[in-house]
């Protein structure tokens, strides 16, 4: 009896020893692949960093020779002499235009993701899945030239109808409601970022599991009620990602708003109204006639806008962390 113990006892010991056995003779691959991951995630970060050491470096001379309060000034003169720049107007106009994207983008992408994923046929759903994603492929500049010859020229129609219903609100104030505004180049990020948001989405929505569906079904739910309690709750934290990317996507766009919104100084807390400016947009307006301490103004701004959307990203990577399902 006891030999027959010990005998059951080596054959579990083997069998619990196999998958190590089987596993060193792969330690060498798993060692190599360890090593690229990890090398390549380091070489990330040295290039973020070497980027950033490179703007403040850049950035440096000009800001010592401002003449101007740099986060609070809406003059941007740097090509003068002295020379005068802030970014407080790039800023506003900056993350106004984006979060006004995002809040457009974000209901629509969200309610094409769930009819992709639980209303449309199967056919359906992979050809229109494919349609969306394929807007991300479309050029900036076919964006920016779409919208200064097609949509700009109905904005101002628009424009005038939320300043007449909404014009007691500031933001949708103003005296002349105009075509080339915030608003205007807000909906053609809204449409850029379309893709992104909608995507990752999609995704996230699939990933929610089959039981919890089928018991919400079973239990006598209607469609909507099960993607109310089993869907939405499970992807609340990819929306939000999702949502946050594609905020850090708008707040970098160059061409497409350089073309549709005009650059008029100060800030005007009325967005339908013309002018208005961003970082990049202002980066790529003024570049090609910069002096020696504008280009380090305009690279001082740079810097800015990266500390922004590195902040953007960082905060949507923590707040998908946030739930297992998704890491």
């Amino acid at each position: 009896m006891t030999t027959e113990t010990g005998l059951a006892s080596q054959a579990e010991t083997a069998r619990h020893r196999a998958p190590t056995r089987a596993m060193s003779t792969g330690r060498a691959g798993d060692r190599i692949f360890a090593g690229a991951a990890r090398g390549s995630g380091i070489t990330v970060l040295a290039i973020i960093a070497a980027i950033g050491v490179f703007l403040v470096w850049k950035a440096i001379p000009a800001l010592q020779a401002n003449e101007a309060g740099f986060l609070t000034s809406q003059e941007w003169n740097p090509n003068a002499n002295p020379p005068k720049f802030g970014i407080a107007q790039l800023a506003f106009g900056t993350v106004m235009s984006s979060l006004l994207a995002m809040l457009m983008a974000t209901p629509v992408a969200v309610g094409i993701a769930l009819f992709i994923a639980f209303y449309s046929p199967r056919r359906v759903a992979s050809g229109l899945g494919y349609v969306v994603d394929l807007l991300a492929a479309v050029p900036s500049i076919v964006y920016g030239l779409w919208g200064l010859a097609v949509l700009a020229p109905h904005m101002e129609g628009i424009s005038a109808g939320l300043n007449s219903a909404l014009g007691w609100i500031p933001l949708f104030g103003g005296d002349s409601p105009g075509k080339n505004s915030i608003f205007t180049a807000s909906v053609v990020l809204a449409i850029m970022i379309l893709p992104i948001i909608s995507s990752i989405s999609r995704e996230v929505f699939l990933q929610v599991p089959r039981a919890h569906v089928e018991a919400s079904l079973a239990l006598g739910a209607t469609r909507w009620e099960m993607i109310r309690m089993s869907v939405l709750p499970y992807g609340r934290s990819g929306v939000i990602g999702a949502s946050m990317l594609g905020l850090g996507r708008a707040m970098g766009e160059t061409i497409a708003v350089a073309m549709v919104l005009t650059y008029v100084p100060g800030i005007n807390l009325h967005l339908l109204e013309d002018g208005g400016a961003t970082f990049a947009a202002n980066i790529a307006n003024s570049f090609a006639e910069a002096t020696e301490n504008g280009r380090g103004a305009l690279i001082a701004s740079g810097l800015v806008l990266f500390v922004i959307t590195l902040l953007v990203n960082m905060a949507a990577r923590a707040v998908v962390a946030r739930r297992k399902e998704f890491t």
